[in-house]
C-alpha cells in the first residue's frame, strides 16, 4: 500500500507491487514476461490491457520442423520467448490511470533490486529444480540464494528499472535488454520488433452469471472458458450448499464441456465472443448424475497473480507471468532479467490456428477477472495455476458472488482441479479424460460423490500450491472492502490502508 500513502491509486499501487515481485519473485513473473490487467473505474467502466508478447519477425515454424521439433520447446530455446509484455502493460496502466509518476511507482522496487531482498523458500527452492545448463544461466540468483532468508541482489534489474523510470520504454526495449534480446534471438528478433508497444486495450469479454456481470480478457487469453464455467454451472443449477457433491461434479461437468477443445479453438486472432457463445450453447453436454469423461487439456505454470481497489472506486486485477518457473532458464546478461516461455502456446502443425509465425501472440493461460452488480464494481479476483485458472476462477466466483461467501472463506476453501497424464507446459491435448484431483480438506462428499458418478479421482495435500494461488476483494453492501490472499501463498498477503 506504499503507492495508496504516496497520495497514488489502486493502478499506481498495482504496477508498484508488481515491479517489487518482479525483482523478488523471478520464478513466477518479472521484466521479461507478459502481463493482462482489468481496470474497473468509479464510474463503472471496465478497461481490459492485452500487454502479451508478440513472436518476433524471424518467426518460422517450417525451419522449426525441419529441426525435429514437432511441438515447442520448454527450455533453453530463444525461439518460445515473444517480446516480453509486461513493461509496456507498466507504462500503459500509468499513462492512462495512474497519479504518480513512473520514477515514483518504481521506487520500492528499485531499491529492493539495488540493496537486497531476503529470498523466499520458494525462490530457494525453485532454484533447486534447474539444470547445470539453467543453473549457469540464472547464476547470479543461484549463487545468492543458497537458502532462505539469505540477501540476494540484482544490480542489472536494478539498473534497468532506473533506466524505466526515467527514460519510459524505450530505455527498456531500446536498452540493454532489447539489444540482448536480439543478440540472443540471432535472427529470431529484430530492433523493429521492439519499437511498437506489446500493449493493447481491447474490449473486455463478459457474461451474466452467479447473479453478476462478469468480465475477463479475451482472445489470446483462456478467459473465456472461465466465464462459460461459471455461466453453465449457473444454469445447470448449482446447490445452495458447495459441501455438497453435486455442486463439485456440476463444475467439474461444465469445465469439460467448454475447455475439451480448446486446442483447437484458442488463438489470438480468434473471436472471443464467437468462442464464448459456442461454449454457452453446451449446456445439454451436462450429466447431473454421470461423469462425461471428455478428454482436456490440463498443465501448471508459474504466475503472479494480484489485485488492488481504492476508496474512489478503481480496481485493478491484473495478472504478470513467465510461464513456467524461470521461464524458458535463458537470462539476458546485461541485464540478468530472466526470460518467458509463454511461446509454449503456439504450435507447429502445419496449419494449425495457432501456429507460429511473425507477430503472432500465443494462446495464453492467463485470465484476470472481476464482477460488477448493477453496474458498479462487486469483486475482483483471479489466480495462478496455468490451464487450471478458468476452473479455479470459476470456483471462488461462485463461493463469492452465489453462496456470499468471505473472502477469506471463498479464497480459502477447499478446491479441485483437473489433471491430465502429463503436467507441465509440455503438451497442449490430453489424450485421456481428466483425473478430478481434490484438495484435502475438501467434504468426504466430493470424493465419495466423484467416483460414484464416474469421475477419476484423486486426491492432493490441503493448501498445495497446485491449486493455485487465488487472491480476491469485494465490495461490501455498506461499501468498505474485505480481502483475502490465498494461504497457499506462502509469500502471499492482504493489506489497506
Amino acid at each position: 500500500m506504499w503507492a495508496i500513502a504516496q497520495g497514488g491509486n489502486a493502478v499506481d499501487a498495482a504496477v508498484a507491487a508488481n515491479a517489487a515481485i518482479a525483482v523478488t519473485g523471478p520464478h513466477m513473473c518479472g521484466m521479461g514476461g507478459d502481463l493482462f490487467a482489468m481496470v474497473s473505474t468509479p464510474a463503472g467502466g471496465v478497461h481490459a490491457l492485452n500487454s502479451s508478447g508478440r513472436a518476433g519477425s524471424g518467426a518460422d515454424a517450417e525451419a522449426m520442423r525441419s529441426d525435429g521439433l514437432t511441438e515447442m520447446p520448454l527450455r533453453h530455446d530463444i525461439r518460445t520467448v515473444t517480446v516480453p509484455g509486461c513493461v509496456d502493460g507498466w507504462v500503459a496502466l500509468l499513462e492512462r490511470f495512474g497519479r504518480l509518476s513512473l520514477a515514483t511507482v518504481l521506487k520500492p522496487a528499485i531499491r529492493l533490486a539495488a540493496d537486497g531482498f531476503p529470498a523466499s523458500p520458494l525462490l530457494v527452492a525453485s532454484l533447486g529444480l534447474l539444470d547445470d545448463a539453467g543453473r549457469e544461466q540464472l547464476s547470479e540468483l543461484a549463487v545468492q540464494a543458497t537458502r532462505a532468508g539469505k540477501p540476494v541482489r540484482r544490480a542489472g534489474v536494478a539498473l534497468a528499472l532506473q533506466g524505466i523510470a526515467f527514460g519510459g520504454r524505450n530505455a527498456f526495449y531500446g536498452g540493454a535488454f532489447g539489444e540482448g534480446l536480439v543478440t540472443l534471438g540471432n535472427g529470431w528478433f529484430s530492433e523493429s520488433d521492439l519499437v511498437t508497444s506489446q500493449a493493447d486495450w481491447v474490449e473486455p469479454l463478459t457474461a451474466d452469471a452467479f447473479g453478476a456481470r462478469m468480465f475477463t480478457m479475451p482472445p489470446n487469453s483462456q478467459g473465456y472458458l472461465m466465464l462459460g464455467i461459471a455461466a453453465l454451472a449457473d444454469a445447470a443449477g448449482l446447490p445452495d450448499d458447495p459441501d455438497d457433491d453435486c455442486w463439485a461434479h456440476l463444475m467439474v461437468e461444465a469445465a469439460t464441456a467448454v475447455s475439451h477443445d480448446r486446442p483447437e479453438l484458442l488463438h489470438d486472432e480468434a473471436d472471443g465472443d464467437d468462442l464464448l457463445a459456442r461454449v454457452l450453447e453446451r449446456g445439454d453436454q451436462i450429466d447431473r448424475e454421470h461423469a462425461s469423461r471428455r478428454p482436456v487439456a490440463v498443465n501448471d505454470g508459474d504466475t503472479t497473480y494480484l489485485c488492488t481497489a481504492d476508496r474512489s472506486g478503481l480496481a485493478v486485477s491484473l495478472i504478470q507471468s513467465n510461464a513456467s518457473g524461470f521461464g524458458s532458464w535463458i537470462v539476458e546478461p546485461t541485464t540478468g532479467i530472466n526470460l518467458h516461455n509463454r511461446g509454449l502456446g503456439f504450435s507447429l502443425d502445419r496449419g494449425h490456428a495457432a501456429e507460429v509465425a511473425p507477430g503472432r501472440r500465443p494462446p495464453h493461460t492467463l485470465l484476470p477477472a472481476l464482477a460488477h452488480r448493477d453496474g458498479r464494481l462487486a469483486a475482483v479476483f483471479g489466480t495462478m495455476g496455468g490451464d487450471a485458472q478458468p476452473q479455479i476462477v470459476a470456483q471462488v466466483a461462485a463461493r463469492l458472488l452465489r453462496h456470499g461467501q468471505s473472502p477469506a472463506e471463498a479464497v480459502g476453501a477447499a478446491r479441485w482441479t483437473l489433471r491430465g497424464p502429463k503436467t507441465g507446459f509440455d503438451t497442449w491435448t490430453a489424450p485421456t479424460s481428466p483425473t478430478v484431483v481434490v484438495e484435502g480438506g475438501a467434504p468426504v462428499s466430493w470424493t465419495e460423490g466423484l467416483a460414484r458418478r464416474g469421475h477419476g479421482v484423486a486426491s492432493a495435500p490441503a493448501f498445495d500450491g497446485s491449486f493455485g494461488h487465488a487472491h480476491a476483494i469485494v465490495v461490501e453492501p455498506d461499501g468498505t472492502l474485505s480481502a483475502a490472499a490465498d494461504p497457499r501463498a506462502r509469500i502471499g498477503s492482504a493489506a489497506g490502508c
